[in-house]
């Protein structure tokens, strides 16, 4: 009977798990389905969406005498500026949310690409940014779009809300100006290698690992090979070499800053940042663009790709990683707040 027992619960384990595993492909598969269906240019107008909201706000509080009072003033201000062509200069806001390989680029560069076939040396670019850093050379070339809108001497704007670490601080110290919220993370300057290595493992169950190379450096530290220190000096090399890079666009862009002090590759939260020069504000992206759009015209774009299926479930997959990893953020910097 016990034996019947064991037997009935590993059965049932088993299909628990293959249940399981059918529901995480159907839930990645329709968050996948829901991404951009269509592949364009997104333009919002931040200005209407703002008085949208707040004459929503009007009349949920205003009496109706009031409210038709509200309505005839905003119907006589609408058919005013519909006669008169706007001349105020204009903000463009662009989103991206980075992740470890940066995918958001292919977007970053169709919307950078839109703005510099329009935008003049009195208008100005806003990037709301969030990017704990990843791949060294997908953020290079993230960085290298604002690099763009900073080489036609348009002035750009940066906004850390939550983070900017890392290859995110690269794409960063392009900026014009920084802005940060109180605790928004910043810095990490540094360059970072972890490899897991499962030689012994492999050779405690008699299998070999054979790697042939051409070329004395075509690889080093390996997974299952044996890692020499020779191998380890060599990583090393290269690590401090790409950080060597990293500290030289951080200083072209931002010569005032004490690399010696901050390209240790901590981080640190906005107000410190502030002091140590790697923000030059403390504000949110909400302040900012509100105290704008008294002043300027502000247009949100958002490029949108589409995916094959294939690839929106991998994007899904990867999505579901991407969290992992920013839950290991969080769980760092959360373990260094008092309690």
């Amino acid at each position: 009977m016990i034996d019947f027992l064991a037997e009935y619960g590993l059965f049932l384990l088993k299909v628990i798990t293959v249940v399981a595993g059918i529901v995480v492909i159907i839930v990645v598969a329709a968050a996948a389905g829901r991404k951009a269906s269509h592949e364009g240019l997104e333009v919002e107008n931040l200005n209407k969406k703002h008085e949208s909201l707040a004459e929503s706000l009007r009349n949920a509080v205003l009496s109706k005498d009031e409210q038709k009072k509200a309505a005839k003033k905003k119907k006589k201000k609408d058919k005013a500026e519909a006669k008169e062509t706007s001349t105020r200069p204009r903000s463009f806001v662009i989103d991206f949310k980075g992740d470890l390989k940066a995918s958001a680029v292919p977007s970053l560069r169709e919307e950078v690409s839109a703005i510099l076939d329009v935008a003049t040396e009195d208008d100005e670019v806003i990037v709301r940014l969030e990017n704990h850093g990843g791949v060294v050379h997908e953020h290079g070339l993230a960085a290298s779009q604002l690099v763009r809108i900073r080489d036609r001497n348009i002035p750009l704007t940066v906004c850390v809300d939550k983070v900017a670490a890392s290859g995110g601080y690269l794409m960063a110290c392009v900026a014009t100006k920084i802005y940060a919220a109180p605790f928004a993370i910043l810095g990490s300057i540094g360059v970072l290698a972890q490899i897991p290595n499962f030689n012994r493992m492999l050779d405690s169950h008699g299998v070999n690992f054979e790697q042939v190379t051409a070329g004395k450096y075509k690889r080093t530290v390996t997974m299952f090979g044996e890692n020499t220190d020779a191998d380890r000096a060599k990583l090393k090399e290269e690590l401090e070499e790409v950080h060597g890079l990293f500290k030289d666009a951080v200083v072209r862009y931002r010569p005032d800053l004490d690399l010696e002090k901050i390209a240790t590759g901590e981080h640190w939260y906005g107000t410190r940042a502030l002091e140590l020069g790697l923000a030059d504000e403390i504000r949110t992206s909400d302040e900012l663009l509100s105290e704008l759009a008294g002043e300027r015209d502000l247009y949100s774009l958002s490029y949108k790709i589409k995916q094959p299926l294939q690839k929106r479930l991998m994007g899904g997959i990867d999505g579901v990683l991407e969290k992992a990893d920013a839950a290991g953020w969080r769980q760092r910097f959360e373990s260094r707040l008092p309690r």
